[in-house]
């Protein structure tokens, strides 16, 4: 079995779990050869006695049209995340988590996997796509940077913080980078 990446993006109220809420999720799993073979998303009710950060909640004001994206139909993380659990369980390989970043991105949904359904099937590992990028450039960790990355390694995809158009568009990063790495040939 073969691993699936399964390309994840958060959007949240707040830079922790806990006192702050993941908003919503959505994740992109694809094949190393960058076949997309199956999506989830899901918004999510925010956490009991949780409140935004200011910081957060002043950036959110900026992006109205991606705030109302993640507020529709909210459900319950109690219901979702043992569905996210079974969705990954599903996939047709061994998964592992990416993301752009990664310690933010994994920090929420290990959070949340744990506290909802009792489990990670990542275990502890995430894959940062940057931390990638400054192994595959071979260069010093902050300039491994979107702006000094190939442009060819960029699809023509949205950016528009809502999550599963961006963990779809960085699975396909990803994907590519993976396709560049001389030492993968």
């Amino acid at each position: 079995m073969s691993e699936i990446y399964v390309s994840t993006d958060v959007e949240t109220d707040g830079p922790i779990p806990g006192p702050h809420s993941m908003l919503s999720f959505g994740s992109a799993a694809y094949t190393p050869d960058k076949r997309l073979v199956a999506t989830f998303e899901a918004n999510l009710q925010t956490l009991p006695g949780a409140e935004g950060h200011p910081d957060t909640m002043a950036w959110w004001r900026t992006q109205p049209e991606a705030w109302a994206a993640h507020r529709e139909n909210p459900r319950d993380p109690a219901e979702v995340m043992p569905e996210y659990v079974a969705w990954i369980k599903a996939l047709p390989g061994k998964p592992v988590f990416v993301a752009y970043p990664a310690g933010f991105d994994f920090l929420f949904i290990y959070w949340y996997l744990i506290r909802f359904a009792g489990e990670s099937p990542f275990s502890f590992s995430a894959l940062d796509i940057k931390t990638y990028a400054m192994a595959v450039l071979g260069t010093e960790y902050r300039n491994a940077t979107k702006r000094n990355m190939p442009k060819a390694w960029f699809d023509k995809l949205p950016h528009t913080h809502k999550a599963l158009d961006d963990a779809i568009g960085q699975g396909a990063l990803f994907c590519n980078m993976l396709a560049a790495n001389p030492r993968k040939k």
